[in-house]
C-alpha cells in the first residue's frame, strides 16, 4: 500500500469517528440532566422508644373510653327493656284483711281488671305462687302463717292508655285492701339511672380525651427538642412553619390512630367475648337470672359503631394536638 492510500485511509477513520465522539459529548449532557430519584425522610424518627410509648398511653386510654362506651350501652339497654315490660304492666296487690274472704277480693279485683279498657291479659297469682316470688329474699320458710299478699298481673295492650285514676277508684271501692301499682315511681329511678350513668361515661371520656391531649402535647415538645437542629436546618433553607407542623401532625396521627385501633380493638374482642359467655351460659337458670337483671350482654351495632368513631376521635385529637403545640412552640421562639 502507498504513503497517499494510508493517508486516506486514516482520514476517513478520522472521518467516521468524529460523529461518535460528537454523540458521545451530546449524550454525556443528557444523561448528567436526567431528574435524579427524591427521598422524602421525615423530621420525626417513626421507630423510636417516644413513639412506642405514647401508642401504649393511647391504647391504655382507648380501651378504657371503649369500656365506659361500651358500660353506659349495656345500662340504656337494659334500662329501656325494664321500661318497656313495665310500661305493659300494672300490678294490683290485695292485703289479707281479718274477716274477709281473700279469695273472693282477689276473683273480684281481677274481673274490674278485666272490665278495664286497654287490659289484654290478667294473671291472678295463687299463694304459693307469691310464697315462690319470696323465696330470693326469705329463703324456703314455711309461710303459710304470714300475712302474705296476693298479687294480680295486669298486662296492658301495647299502645294503650287507660284511665288508670278511674281504674284505681273502682278498685278500692269494691275491694278495699286492694292497691294498684303502675310502676311509675320506679321506672323514673330507672330514667334517673340511665341519665346518670351517661354522664359519668361522658365525663369518663373527657378525662381520656384531656389525658391523651397532655400526655401528646408533653410527647410532641419532647420531639422538637430532640430535633431542634433539623428543625432550625429547615428554616435556614427556607421551610414554612405549617410545613414542619404537618410531618408531625401525620407522624402523631398515625401513633393515635395505631394506639386507637390497638385499644378499642381490644375493647370489641372484650366484648364479642362477653357475648359469647353470656350466649353459652343463657340456657342456665343463673344466666337466665342474669339476663332478666341486666338484659344480654350485648352493646349491639350501636356500641360498636360508638367504639370505631371514639378511635377515630382519639386518632384526631393526637393529630390536632400535636400541630396546636409545634405550631404555637414556633411562634414563641420566633
Amino acid at each position: 500500500m502507498s504513503t497517499s492510500d494510508a493517508s486516506t485511509s486514516d482520514a476517513s477513520t478520522s472521518d467516521a469517528a468524529a460523529p461518535a465522539e460528537r454523540a458521545g459529548e451530546q449524550a454525556a449532557p443528557a444523561e448528567a440532566a436526567a431528574p435524579l430519584p427524591r427521598f422524602e425522610a421525615p423530621i420525626v424518627p417513626r421507630a423510636t422508644i417516644a413513639g412506642r410509648a405514647l401508642v401504649a398511653v393511647v391504647a391504655i386510654m382507648a380501651f378504657l373510653a371503649s369500656l365506659t362506651t361500651g358500660a353506659v350501652m349495656l345500662v340504656r339497654s337494659a334500662v329501656n327493656e325494664w321500661q318497656s315490660d313495665l310500661a305493659r304492666e300494672i300490678t294490683i296487690q290485695i292485703r289479707p284483711v281479718t274477716g274477709r274472704d281473700i279469695e273472693a277480693d282477689v276473683a273480684k279485683a281481677a274481673d274490674i281488671a278485666r272490665s278495664v279498657a286497654g287490659v289484654a291479659e290478667v294473671q291472678p297469682y295463687s299463694k304459693e305462687e307469691a310464697a315462690r316470688l319470696l323465696e330470693p329474699w326469705l329463703g324456703n320458710l314455711k309461710l303459710d302463717d304470714l300475712p302474705v299478699p296476693r298479687i294480680i298481673i295486669v298486662r296492658l295492650t301495647p299502645g294503650a292508655r287507660p284511665d288508670l285514676a278511674q281504674f284505681r277508684a273502682d278498685l278500692t271501692a269494691e275491694v278495699a285492701s286492694a292497691s294498684l301499682d303502675d310502676h311509675r315511681s320506679f321506672v323514673d329511678r330507672m330514667r334517673a339511672m340511665s341519665r346518670l350513668a351517661l354522664v359519668i361515661g361522658l365525663a369518663v371520656l373527657a378525662l381520656v380525651l384531656l389525658a391523651t391531649v397532655l400526655s401528646v402535647a408533653f410527647a410532641t415538645r419532647a420531639a422538637m427538642a430532640t430535633n431542634r437542629p433539623v428543625i432550625e436546618v429547615l428554616h435556614l433553607i427556607g421551610a414554612k412553619d405549617n410545613f414542619i407542623a404537618g410531618h408531625f401532625q401525620r407522624h402523631f396521627l398515625r401513633l393515635g390512630l395505631t394506639g386507637g385501633l390497638i385499644g378499642g380493638g381490644s375493647a370489641i374482642l372484650l366484648f364479642l367475648l362477653a357475648a359469647l359467655v353470656n350466649l353459652w351460659f343463657s340456657g342456665g337458670e343463673s344466666g337466665d337470672q342474669f339476663v332478666a337483671l341486666f338484659g344480654s350482654f350485648s352493646v349491639g351495632v350501636l356500641g360498636y359503631l360508638a367504639v370505631l368513631a371514639q378511635i377515630a376521635l382519639i386518632a384526631g385529637v393526637t393529630a390536632a394536638t400535636s400541630r396546636w403545640t409545634v405550631t404555637r412552640t414556633i411562634e414563641s421562639v420566633h
